[in-house]
This record gives structure tokens, sequence and C-alpha cells, in this order.
């Protein structure tokens, strides 16, 4: 078959392969994928991807996908970009891995300055990661040494409802999606949540639900500020709850408490960072410096797991001491600033900077929401939120899972994407061209439509 064949030419798993199919069994004899009903991966009929170039990829029977989530979330100039193979390729022949305990490497100090460099101002230490929900696990155990050992006993985070932050225990407990973390709760930190910014009641502005979810916090903070450690946010987009958005005056406000009461700020800047909102953090948008700042995702283009964690100069000092003090911070893993790594984020980052990358991700933005407004008038649609790359739009549900219907729709249109319950998501690479744009939105409303019809 040829690389423009598309699925809706198939008829299901008599279509596929033989090669196909035999991959399709093997892989459901023997794996256990993540976020996944088990029981209906094979009726939902996987992808069995064998390559991907640009912003696009093929399956194994050679039919092509342009991907309209980044690969969830992760890759911004697109695949198999020749860079930051180069980049790869040159680091293998020299230094594949070694600890960071002890030792250290010149890609993981180059990396950090180059962080650093785009980072809000006092941001000045760089702690690696392996993943985002690692890096909000080091992220919490950091601020609460810190505060520790300054003396303060603090042993809560507070947080907002509908949050998510990975699915590692301390991340799962500074969430607040019941979908993904009541099963959980017996075996979670003892923690503080307040209201979502971005759940809105009908007609309300999100300037207003900034302000009663401030109020809320404010309130929480006289009563206990002396025992909060620091208070957890995604700034300015809830991306797994369903890319819930909330007033830039949220993350301001948040700051103005946090400095009022002693309380650090994390900033969980995984999925928001790195260039989707149109900035390359989502805190440029409002103007503050955090105490912590996690990244993720797109910090190595889409290419290899790693993360960090970027905190301030008094945070870093509050570990200093003597090998007795018992002060060090405890934390790490084996492949913590692997080179390989960051050979690919450091040439990431070079190619942000010579292709203006963050200027196209915010063109990107625009362009899918001029193109995807007219759904607006559609009397299914509920909402469409946005900001920068960052799109989900909500739909009624008129089916059995609706928004996976839809992107089973867009799938036979040559697009794939996934969607957060009744929720279809958008997040291409931040390097796709208007026309790959042009592509995507025109696949996802005519999904819409034909599934809401």
């Amino acid at each position: 078959m040829s690389s423009s064949t598309s699925w809706d030419s198939r008829s299901g798993a008599d279509s596929l392969s033989a090669a196909t199919r035999d991959l399709i069994r093997r892989d459901a004899a023997a794996i256990w994928h993540p976020f996944t009903q088990q029981s209906l991966w094979v009726e939902d009929e996987p992808i069995v991807v064998d390559r991907a170039d640009g912003m696009a990829f093929w399956d194994t029977d050679g039919n092509r996908y342009l991907d309209g989530v980044s690969s969830l979330w992760v890759n911004v100039h697109g695949h198999n970009n020749p860079e930051i193979n180069a980049a790869i390729s040159a680091q293998l022949g020299r230094l594949d891995h070694t600890t960071f305990l002890g030792l250290t490497h010149e890609p993981g100090i180059e990396l950090a300055e180059k962080l650093l460099a785009t980072a809000p101002a006092g941001l000045s230490r760089v702690f690696y990661a392996g993943d985002g929900a690692s890096a909000v696990e080091a992220a919490i155990k950091m601020a609460y040494q810190a505060q520790a050992q300054q003396g303060e006993n603090r042993p809560y985070f507070a947080h907002v409802a509908q949050g998510y932050h990975g699915d590692t225990l301390g991340a799962v407990s500074v969430g607040g999606i019941d979908l993904f973390h009541e099963t959980y709760r017996p075996i979670l930190l003892d923690t503080l949540m307040v209201s979502s910014p971005g759940v809105l009641e009908p007609g309300q502005r999100r300037l207003n639900r900034a302000v009663e979810v401030l109020t809320e916090l404010g309130e929480l903070l006289e009563r206990q500020g002396s025992q909060i450690c620091a208070v957890v946010i995604e700034p300015l987009v809830q991306a797994a709850a369903g890319m819930l958005t909330h007033d830039v005056s949220f993350v301001q406000g948040v700051r103005s408490l946090c400095d009022e009461y002693n309380v650090l700020m994390i900033c969980d800047e995984v999925a928001t960072g790195v260039g989707r909102t149109g900035k390359m953090w989502a805190v440029d948008h409002a103007g503050i410096t955090p105490d912590l700042m996690t990244c993720g995702k797109g910090l190595t283009g889409g290419y290899l797991p790693m993360s960090a964690v970027l905190t301030t100069e008094p945070v870093y000092e509050a570990f200093l001491g003597s090998a007795e003090s018992g002060r060090t911070f405890f934390h790490g893993h084996s492949y913590t600033a692997n080179p390989l790594c960051a050979a690919a984020a450091i040439a990431n980052l070079d190619l942000m900077v010579a292709n203006q990358t963050v200027a196209n991700a915010a063109a990107v933005g625009r362009q899918i929401a001029d193109e995807i407004r007219p759904l607006q008038a559609h009397p299914r649609v509920k909402e469409i939120r946005q900001i920068g790359t960052m799109t989900g739009i909500e739909v009624e549900s008129v089916k059995d899972r609706t928004g996976f219907a839809i992107c089973q729709a867009a799938r036979s249109r040559g697009v794939w994407i996934r969607p957060l319950g009744d929720v279809v998501v958008l997040m291409p690479p931040l390097a796709m061209s208007p026309e790959e744009v042009t592509e995507l939105t025109t696949a996802v409303t005519e999904s819409i439509e034909e599934v809401l019809a």
C-alpha cells in the first residue's frame, strides 16, 4: 500500500496485512498499555506505528497520519529532525551515559545554562529528572525539605481541583481528577485543595472565577498558611482536565498570596512549557517567577525522556551544609542528566531560537482558533478552550465514548488525535506549517460534524 492510503479504505482487522495482525496479536498477549482499558484494546483497532517523519507517522500497512497531538504533547520540530538526529548521534559516539552522582559532563552543564537563559528572572539552579511526574515529585520533596531546613514545620501542600501533575504518588497527591486519582486516595499525602479556576458557572467570566478561587485560597492560607509548604498549580491551562483555561490574574494572585504567607509557589510547566502557550513559559504571560518550576515533555523535542526542576537561589541555599548536616537533597535516579537526552534538548532549544519556534507556535494557535471558530455555533459543541497551541473542544455526549468516536473519524481522514473524555484535544508540533494546520483543523471539524450530526 502506498503512503497515501488512508484508514477509510480499510474495513477493520480483515483489511490489515498479516504482519500487522500478527504484531497486534503479539502486543495483546504481552503488553499492558498506559491509560488504556485493555479489554477494548484490540476492538479499538490500534495503530502499529512503523516510521515517522516531519509532522506525520505511518503505520505498518503504509497509512499516513498527521500527528495532531505531538505524540502526546512532546514533539516540537516534527519527527526525524536532522539536526536533533545529528546531535544525538554525535553524542553517542562520545559519551552514552555516566552517573551524575559525583560526576558531571558538558551536555548537562550546557543544557542547564540554556534553560536558565530562557527562564523567568530569579530561577538560577537546575535539577534534572526523568519525566514530568518525577520532576513534580522532586519539586515537592525539594520544597518540603527547604522549608524544614529553614526551621519551618509545614507538612501540607495546597493545590487546585482538576489538577494533574503525573502518576507517582506525590504527584497524584497534589492532583485533583477523580477519574485518575480517587482509586489511590487511601495511600496519598494529606493535602489541601481549593476549587479549579478553570471550572466556570454558566455565563461566568474567567476573571471573576479567578477572583473567587483566589479568595478561597486566601482564606485557606489565612487559616493554615503556617502549615502549608507550597501551592502547586498548572499555570494558565489544566491540560489533562480537558484543557481548562484560567485568567492570567489567577497566576499573578497565587504569586502574591504565596509571598504574603511565606509559602513556596510550584508551577508545573511540564505540559504548558517550552513554547506550548505561545510563549516559552506559561508564567511569562503573567510576568511572575515561581519558586520552583518543572518542565519536561517538549524539552528534548519529543525524542527522549528528560525533565527538570528550575529553582531559586534561596531554595538551593537551604540545602547547603557540611557532609554531616543531613541537608543534602537525597533524591535522583540512575539516568539523571543522561548525555544523549541532554544533547537532544540542547539541539531542540537551539533550533527553537534559530527557527523562531515560539513565535510560530503562537501563529499556529491563532490559525487553529480562526479555523475552528465556526464550530462555536454548533449546537452540540459546548465550549472551545485554547491558549497557544493547547486546544480543547468540549462536545455533548451523543453516544458511548463520543470523544473517542470523533478521534476515530479523524483517523479515517488521516489525522491522529486523542480525546480527554468528550474533549477533543489538539496540540500539534510547534513547527507545523500553515498547510498542515489546515489539514488538521479540516479533519477535526469534519469529524465533529459527522459524529454530532
